[in-house]
């Protein structure tokens, strides 16, 4: 039977409800401007359909997921760790997201003659399917028995061939910290993420290199794509950085954990990260929003088409002309 629910987590379920409500909406929006808008229809912006997907499941499994295991309910092993399994299968897929918009930008600058030749949609889609299917392997690999499950049995002296262990259902209690750091952290976190920042250094100084030789030949065509692809690659690396402001936190207090057992976590700095990693799901409508004109133009296209009670003629028009430049 779970423990009454304090105070403290009231208010804690409360930020989450919010989150998940601004994560859930914001996130199918940007689905439908990619869908509904051809001018959204080149790999970056499948890419980051597949980063939104996350963010929706984030919402909608995750968040609800995680306030369950913040009450504890008394559940098998196994089913806690299924509870605790889908968070590690959608933050691996927004990590390889990220990396695969990385990777599609510095192509878009590097090769911008070949690009369409080289990224086509059927190999997006491919990218796309291989990114979900190692996020599955990485983010279940606890289920294949890289768990705590040894441990729970020792610590309650149950039988090896007890099959029903009965546990209060945590995170830390189910997934093992040597899988979380040396794994998860030190090869499918860290890694990428040290890379994305590489390849966003060497993007930028590509564009550069190019809007100063076109400026000297007083070339606008070239000039103009390549301040455009710079406008996109500081959004993109904006939405880089937030992830890694809001994941980075909650891994260097798993690190605490495993390297310093005896260390003290105040239980209000593991909810704020527990908070930030889930308030990222929110945070990326609203970057395109502000910063990718695409995106808001279709966003503000989606209203007036579909929310907004009064029809202007002059709005749509004016829409589809910024949807085409």
């Amino acid at each position: 039977m779970a423990q009454p629910v304090s105070a403290f987590q009231v208010a804690y379920i409360s930020i989450e409800v919010l989150i998940a409500l601004v994560s859930v909406p914001g996130n199918v929006l940007v689905i439908w401007a990619v869908k509904m808008n051809q001018a959204l229809r080149d790999a970056t912006f499948c890419f980051i359909v597949s980063l939104a997907v996350a963010d929706v499941a984030v919402g909608a499994l995750v968040i609800p997921l995680a306030i369950i295991i913040d009450v504890g309910p008394q559940t098998e092993f196994y089913s806690c760790l299924m509870v605790a399994c889908p968070v590690l299968i959608l933050t691996q897929s927004s990590i390889l997201a990220l990396l695969a918009i990385a990777v599609d930008r510095y192509l878009r600058v590097k090769i911008p003659v070949r690009y369409k030749s080289v990224v086509t949609p059927k190999r997006a889609a491919v990218a796309i399917a291989c990114c979900w299917i190692v996020s599955f392997l990485v983010g279940l690999t606890p289920m294949f028995g890289w768990n705590n499950l040894n441990k729970m049995r020792e610590s309650q002296m149950v039988n090896a061939s007890h099959v029903g262990l009965v546990i209060k259902c945590q995170f830390e209690t189910v997934i093992s910290m040597e899988y979380m750091v040396y794994f998860n952290f030190f090869v499918w976190v860290l890694p990428p993420l040290l890379l994305m920042f590489i390849i966003y250094l060497e993007v930028f100084n590509l564009i550069r290199k190019q809007l100063n030789k076109k400026v000297s030949s007083n070339s606008t065509d070239p000039q103009k794509y390549y301040g455009k692809e710079l406008k996109i690659a500081k959004s993109l690396a904006l939405v880089l950085f937030l992830f890694a402001l809001s994941w980075l936190p909650l891994h260097i207090l798993n690190c605490i954990t495993l390297f310093c057992p005896s260390c003290q976590k105040p239980m209000i700095l593991i909810y704020i990260a527990i908070l930030l990693t889930h308030g990222n799901s929110a945070m990326n409508p609203i970057v395109y929003a502000f910063k990718i004109k695409k995106f808001r133009t279709a966003f503000l296209r989606i209203w007036n088409q579909y929310f907004c009670c009064k029809t202007n003629m002059n709005i749509n028009n004016i829409n589809n002309t910024e949807l085409d430049n």
